[in-house]
Protein backbone atom coordinates (compact mmCIF):
# COMPACT_ATOMS: atom_id res chain seq x y z
CA UNK A 1 0.00 0.00 0.00
CA UNK A 2 1.43 3.28 -1.15
CA UNK A 3 1.50 6.18 1.55
CA UNK A 4 2.69 9.45 -0.04
CA UNK A 5 1.51 13.02 1.16
CA UNK A 6 1.48 16.22 0.33
CA UNK A 7 2.99 19.01 2.71
CA UNK A 8 2.92 23.02 1.99
CA UNK A 9 5.57 24.42 4.08
CA UNK A 10 6.44 27.84 4.00
CA UNK A 11 4.52 28.22 0.82
CA UNK A 12 6.51 25.23 -0.87
CA UNK A 13 4.88 21.97 -1.70
CA UNK A 14 6.58 18.87 -0.76
CA UNK A 15 5.81 15.77 -1.53
CA UNK A 16 6.56 12.81 0.89
CA UNK A 17 7.03 9.20 0.53
CA UNK A 18 6.48 7.16 3.49
CA UNK A 19 7.88 3.35 1.72
CA UNK A 20 10.68 4.99 0.11
CA UNK A 21 11.34 7.68 2.01
CA UNK A 22 11.73 10.18 -0.89
CA UNK A 23 11.07 13.96 0.29
CA UNK A 24 10.01 14.94 -3.55
CA UNK A 25 10.29 19.16 -4.19
CA UNK A 26 8.93 19.72 -7.91
CA UNK A 27 10.13 16.68 -8.85
CA UNK A 28 13.62 16.13 -7.10
CA UNK A 29 14.96 14.68 -4.31
CA UNK A 30 15.27 17.18 -1.48
CA UNK A 31 18.15 15.13 0.15
CA UNK A 32 20.01 15.87 -2.70
CA UNK A 33 20.12 19.39 -2.01
CA UNK A 34 22.30 18.58 1.11
CA UNK A 35 23.45 15.48 -0.13
CA UNK A 36 26.04 16.98 -1.92
CA UNK A 37 27.22 19.50 0.25
CA UNK A 38 27.96 16.41 2.66
CA UNK A 39 30.14 15.15 -0.30
CA UNK A 40 32.05 17.88 -0.57
CA UNK A 41 32.93 17.76 3.09
CA UNK A 42 33.69 13.69 3.37
CA UNK A 43 35.54 14.15 0.10
CA UNK A 44 37.75 17.11 2.17
CA UNK A 45 38.35 14.87 4.97
CA UNK A 46 39.59 11.83 2.39
CA UNK A 47 41.67 14.73 0.50
CA UNK A 48 43.65 15.77 4.14
CA UNK A 49 43.42 12.37 5.67
CA UNK A 50 43.63 9.89 3.53
CA UNK A 51 40.51 7.08 2.68
CA UNK A 52 41.16 5.18 5.59
CA UNK A 53 40.92 7.40 8.51
CA UNK A 54 38.28 9.07 6.59
CA UNK A 55 36.38 6.01 6.64
CA UNK A 56 36.83 5.73 10.30
CA UNK A 57 35.68 9.05 11.15
CA UNK A 58 32.70 8.67 9.04
CA UNK A 59 32.01 5.31 11.19
CA UNK A 60 32.97 7.19 14.58
CA UNK A 61 30.52 9.83 14.03
CA UNK A 62 27.77 7.75 12.76
CA UNK A 63 28.42 5.49 15.83
CA UNK A 64 28.49 8.78 18.48
CA UNK A 65 25.82 10.74 16.88
CA UNK A 66 23.27 7.41 16.74
CA UNK A 67 24.32 6.98 20.59
CA UNK A 68 22.74 10.04 21.12
CA UNK A 69 20.02 9.36 19.45
CA UNK A 70 19.00 6.49 20.58
CA UNK A 71 19.56 7.53 24.43
CA UNK A 72 17.24 10.83 23.54
CA UNK A 73 14.60 7.55 22.54
CA UNK A 74 15.17 5.60 25.73
CA UNK A 75 14.13 8.61 27.66
CA UNK A 76 11.19 9.75 25.87
CA UNK A 77 9.92 5.74 25.60
CA UNK A 78 9.94 2.22 27.41
CA UNK A 79 11.87 0.20 25.81
CA UNK A 80 10.88 -3.10 24.17
CA UNK A 81 12.07 -4.77 20.84
CA UNK A 82 8.92 -3.92 19.33
CA UNK A 83 8.93 -0.53 19.32
CA UNK A 84 12.62 -0.11 18.66
CA UNK A 85 11.58 -1.33 15.22
CA UNK A 86 8.23 0.74 14.96
CA UNK A 87 10.32 3.65 15.86
CA UNK A 88 13.36 2.86 13.45
CA UNK A 89 10.81 3.00 10.20
CA UNK A 90 8.84 5.87 11.43
CA UNK A 91 11.74 8.15 12.71
CA UNK A 92 13.98 7.56 9.35
CA UNK A 93 12.04 7.24 6.33
CA UNK A 94 10.06 10.41 7.06
CA UNK A 95 13.57 11.97 7.85
CA UNK A 96 14.61 11.56 4.15
CA UNK A 97 17.65 8.86 5.69
CA UNK A 98 15.95 6.08 2.72
CA UNK A 99 13.74 2.80 3.10
CA UNK A 100 14.96 0.97 6.49
CA UNK A 101 13.12 -2.31 8.38
CA UNK A 102 14.06 -4.37 10.73
CA UNK A 103 13.54 -8.35 8.86
CA UNK A 104 14.76 -10.74 11.53
CA UNK A 105 15.32 -9.88 15.05
CA UNK A 106 15.79 -11.86 18.32
CA UNK A 107 14.05 -10.90 21.55
CA UNK A 108 16.81 -12.58 23.28
CA UNK A 109 19.81 -12.03 21.99
CA UNK A 110 19.26 -8.64 20.55
CA UNK A 111 20.41 -9.27 17.39
CA UNK A 112 18.70 -7.17 14.77
CA UNK A 113 19.31 -7.72 10.50
CA UNK A 114 18.29 -4.06 9.30
CA UNK A 115 17.41 -3.73 5.51
CA UNK A 116 18.42 -0.30 4.05
CA UNK A 117 17.47 1.29 1.33
CA UNK A 118 18.30 4.45 -0.80
CA UNK A 119 19.77 6.34 2.54
CA UNK A 120 21.14 9.63 2.15
CA UNK A 121 25.40 8.44 2.08
CA UNK A 122 23.86 5.54 -0.72
CA UNK A 123 22.34 8.47 -2.88
CA UNK A 124 26.02 10.46 -2.13
CA UNK A 125 28.34 7.92 -3.08
CA UNK A 126 26.42 7.90 -6.45
CA UNK A 127 26.60 11.83 -7.36
CA UNK A 128 30.14 10.66 -9.57
CA UNK A 129 29.78 7.17 -10.63
CA UNK A 130 32.96 7.28 -12.39
CA UNK A 131 34.60 8.52 -8.95
CA UNK A 132 35.71 5.76 -6.59
CA UNK A 133 34.31 2.98 -8.20
CA UNK A 134 33.04 0.23 -5.33
CA UNK A 135 32.92 3.24 -2.60
CA UNK A 136 30.03 2.00 -0.56
CA UNK A 137 28.28 3.41 2.93
CA UNK A 138 30.10 3.46 6.38
CA UNK A 139 28.09 6.55 8.35
CA UNK A 140 24.30 4.65 8.20
CA UNK A 141 25.30 1.55 8.95
CA UNK A 142 27.41 2.35 11.85
CA UNK A 143 24.89 5.37 12.91
CA UNK A 144 21.92 2.31 13.72
CA UNK A 145 24.63 0.48 15.56
CA UNK A 146 25.41 3.63 17.95
CA UNK A 147 21.18 4.07 18.00
CA UNK A 148 21.22 0.19 19.89
CA UNK A 149 23.67 1.20 22.33
CA UNK A 150 22.37 4.18 23.33
CA UNK A 151 18.62 2.42 23.42
CA UNK A 152 19.31 -0.58 24.96
CA UNK A 153 22.84 0.69 27.13
CA UNK A 154 25.24 -1.98 25.97
CA UNK A 155 27.76 -1.71 22.79
CA UNK A 156 26.21 -3.20 19.67
CA UNK A 157 28.22 -3.72 16.21
CA UNK A 158 27.60 -4.55 12.82
CA UNK A 159 28.72 -6.65 10.07
CA UNK A 160 27.72 -5.38 6.83
CA UNK A 161 26.30 -8.87 4.75
CA UNK A 162 25.75 -7.30 0.95
CA UNK A 163 25.60 -3.68 -0.01
CA UNK A 164 23.15 -2.06 -2.75
CA UNK A 165 23.97 -1.93 -5.90
CA UNK A 166 22.08 -2.84 -9.24
CA UNK A 167 21.86 -6.11 -8.75
CA UNK A 168 20.69 -6.09 -5.18
CA UNK A 169 18.03 -3.47 -3.71
CA UNK A 170 19.11 -2.98 0.20
CA UNK A 171 22.30 -2.80 2.23
CA UNK A 172 21.71 -5.87 4.68
CA UNK A 173 23.17 -5.46 7.91
CA UNK A 174 23.51 -7.10 10.49
CA UNK A 175 23.74 -5.72 14.51
CA UNK A 176 24.66 -7.83 17.71
CA UNK A 177 26.31 -7.22 21.07
CA UNK A 178 29.80 -6.98 21.07
CA UNK A 179 32.90 -6.40 23.55
CA UNK A 180 34.03 -4.04 20.23
CA UNK A 181 33.44 -0.30 20.37
CA UNK A 182 34.31 2.53 17.91
CA UNK A 183 37.63 3.64 20.41
CA UNK A 184 39.33 0.56 19.49
CA UNK A 185 39.02 0.71 16.54
CA UNK A 186 40.24 4.05 16.32
CA UNK A 187 43.13 3.25 18.87
CA UNK A 188 43.97 0.26 16.18
CA UNK A 189 44.34 2.74 13.29
CA UNK A 190 46.30 4.73 15.32
CA UNK A 191 48.62 1.80 16.09
CA UNK A 192 48.27 0.72 12.23
CA UNK A 193 49.64 4.36 11.17
CA UNK A 194 52.38 4.72 13.73
CA UNK A 195 53.33 0.88 12.97
CA UNK A 196 53.77 2.45 9.04
CA UNK A 197 55.40 4.94 9.96
CA UNK A 198 58.31 3.71 12.02
CA UNK A 199 57.97 0.80 8.85
CA UNK A 200 58.23 3.61 6.38
CA UNK A 201 61.13 5.06 8.74
CA UNK A 202 63.20 1.76 8.88
CA UNK A 203 63.23 1.46 4.95
CA UNK A 204 64.75 5.00 5.00
CA UNK A 205 67.03 4.25 7.10
CA UNK A 206 68.41 0.75 5.44
CA UNK A 207 68.21 2.93 2.09
CA UNK A 208 70.23 4.66 3.48
CA UNK A 209 72.16 2.33 5.38
CA UNK A 210 72.96 0.53 2.29
CA UNK A 211 73.98 3.65 0.49
CA UNK A 212 76.66 4.26 3.66
CA UNK A 213 77.87 0.66 3.38
CA UNK A 214 78.13 0.88 0.17
CA UNK A 215 80.34 4.13 0.15
CA UNK A 216 82.36 3.22 3.25
CA UNK A 217 82.86 -0.36 1.08
CA UNK A 218 84.00 1.70 -2.39
CA UNK A 219 86.38 4.10 0.03
CA UNK A 220 87.77 1.59 2.72
CA UNK A 221 89.69 -0.82 -0.15
CA UNK A 222 90.72 1.22 -2.78
CA UNK A 223 93.92 0.69 -5.10
CA UNK A 224 95.68 3.82 -5.92
CA UNK A 225 98.12 3.30 -9.11
CA UNK A 226 101.24 5.69 -9.16
CA UNK A 227 103.80 4.57 -11.12
CA UNK A 228 103.62 2.26 -13.87
CA UNK A 229 103.89 -1.64 -11.81
CA UNK A 230 103.58 0.55 -8.49
CA UNK A 231 100.29 0.14 -6.89
CA UNK A 232 99.38 1.46 -3.00
CA UNK A 233 96.67 0.57 -1.20
CA UNK A 234 95.92 2.39 2.12
CA UNK A 235 94.80 0.56 5.26
CA UNK A 236 92.26 2.93 7.46
CA UNK A 237 90.70 1.39 10.64
CA UNK A 238 89.83 -1.78 12.31
CA UNK A 239 89.22 -4.63 9.99
CA UNK A 240 86.47 -7.31 10.54
CA UNK A 241 85.49 -10.14 8.11
CA UNK A 242 83.19 -7.92 6.03
CA UNK A 243 86.01 -5.26 5.13
CA UNK A 244 88.82 -7.92 5.22
CA UNK A 245 87.03 -9.78 2.53
CA UNK A 246 86.16 -6.49 0.13
CA UNK A 247 89.80 -5.29 0.47
CA UNK A 248 91.71 -9.05 -0.85
CA UNK A 249 89.09 -9.32 -3.31
CA UNK A 250 89.23 -5.63 -4.94
CA UNK A 251 93.20 -5.86 -4.60
CA UNK A 252 93.24 -9.10 -6.09
CA UNK A 253 90.97 -8.70 -9.04
CA UNK A 254 92.87 -5.02 -9.66
CA UNK A 255 96.30 -6.01 -9.95
CA UNK A 256 96.54 -7.69 -12.97
CA UNK A 257 94.46 -4.71 -14.48
CA UNK A 258 97.05 -2.25 -13.74
CA UNK A 259 99.99 -5.24 -14.32
CA UNK A 260 101.35 -4.28 -10.55
CA UNK A 261 104.56 -5.98 -9.78
CA UNK A 262 104.38 -4.29 -6.46
CA UNK A 263 101.92 -3.63 -3.89
CA UNK A 264 102.67 -0.61 -1.00
CA UNK A 265 100.64 -1.30 1.75
CA UNK A 266 100.36 1.99 3.26
CA UNK A 267 99.76 1.07 7.35
CA UNK A 268 99.83 4.91 8.40
CA UNK A 269 96.19 5.04 8.83
CA UNK A 270 96.45 1.97 11.83
CA UNK A 271 99.27 3.92 13.30
CA UNK A 272 99.39 1.69 17.13
CA UNK A 273 95.35 0.06 16.56
CA UNK A 274 96.82 -3.00 14.31
CA UNK A 275 95.02 -6.11 15.62
CA UNK A 276 96.14 -9.81 15.30
CA UNK A 277 93.06 -10.02 13.11
CA UNK A 278 94.74 -7.09 10.91
CA UNK A 279 98.04 -8.65 11.01
CA UNK A 280 96.72 -11.78 9.62
CA UNK A 281 94.87 -10.00 7.10
CA UNK A 282 98.01 -8.45 5.84
CA UNK A 283 100.17 -11.51 6.20
CA UNK A 284 97.26 -13.31 3.92
CA UNK A 285 96.84 -10.62 1.47
CA UNK A 286 100.76 -10.78 0.72
CA UNK A 287 100.84 -14.43 0.45
CA UNK A 288 97.85 -14.13 -1.91
CA UNK A 289 99.69 -11.47 -3.85
CA UNK A 290 103.13 -13.46 -4.34
CA UNK A 291 101.05 -15.81 -5.98
CA UNK A 292 100.45 -13.59 -8.40
CA UNK A 293 103.80 -12.79 -9.06
CA UNK A 294 103.54 -9.14 -6.87
CA UNK A 295 105.75 -8.14 -4.16
CA UNK A 296 104.12 -6.83 -1.36
CA UNK A 297 105.74 -3.83 0.65
CA UNK A 298 104.58 -2.28 4.10
CA UNK A 299 105.30 1.32 4.20
CA UNK A 300 103.87 3.64 7.09
CA UNK A 301 105.79 2.21 9.82
CA UNK A 302 105.98 4.23 12.78
CA UNK A 303 108.92 3.91 15.99
CA UNK A 304 105.43 2.24 17.87
CA UNK A 305 104.45 -0.02 15.15
CA UNK A 306 107.34 -1.04 14.59
CA UNK A 307 108.15 -2.28 18.29
CA UNK A 308 104.51 -3.82 17.92
CA UNK A 309 105.42 -5.87 14.98
CA UNK A 310 108.53 -6.45 16.84
CA UNK A 311 107.41 -8.23 20.07
CA UNK A 312 104.13 -9.44 18.97
CA UNK A 313 103.30 -9.86 15.26
CA UNK A 314 106.08 -11.35 13.92
CA UNK A 315 105.03 -12.69 11.50
CA UNK A 316 104.87 -9.10 9.13
CA UNK A 317 108.73 -9.01 9.86
CA UNK A 318 109.11 -11.04 6.30
CA UNK A 319 107.92 -8.39 4.46
CA UNK A 320 109.87 -5.30 3.25
CA UNK A 321 109.07 -2.50 5.83
CA UNK A 322 109.67 0.90 5.62
CA UNK A 323 108.90 4.22 7.34
CA UNK A 324 106.46 6.71 4.42
CA UNK A 325 105.01 5.64 1.54
CA UNK A 326 107.95 7.89 -0.52
CA UNK A 327 110.44 5.53 0.64
CA UNK A 328 108.69 2.66 -0.89
CA UNK A 329 107.73 4.19 -4.01
CA UNK A 330 111.47 4.71 -4.02
CA UNK A 331 112.70 1.17 -3.14
CA UNK A 332 110.07 -0.43 -5.77
CA UNK A 333 111.52 1.57 -8.47
CA UNK A 334 115.21 1.35 -7.47
CA UNK A 335 114.19 -3.06 -7.66
CA UNK A 336 112.82 -2.16 -10.88
CA UNK A 337 116.15 -0.59 -12.29
CA UNK A 338 114.25 2.64 -12.19
CA UNK A 339 114.60 5.74 -10.53
CA UNK A 340 113.36 9.80 -10.71
CA UNK A 341 115.14 12.09 -11.79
Amino acid sequence: MEMQKDLIVGGVELKWDLNSGQVLFEGGDVVFFWVSAMKTFFDTINEITGEEATNLVLEATGFRQGIIVGEGFKEMKEINTSNIVEWLSNTYVPAGWGYVRVEKMNVDTKNFTLYIQDDWEYKMNKLNPGEKQGKHGIFVPAHYAGVFTGVFGRNFWYKIIEYQNEYNPYTVVEYFPSDMNIQQNISKLARKQETKHIQELESLVAEKTKMLQDLVKELSSPLIPVLEGIVVVPLIGRYDENRAEDLINNTLNNLPKHQARYVLLDLTGLNRDISTYTAELIDKLGSAARLLGVEVILVGISAELAMVITKTMTGLKKYECLQTLQHGIYYALGKSGKSIV
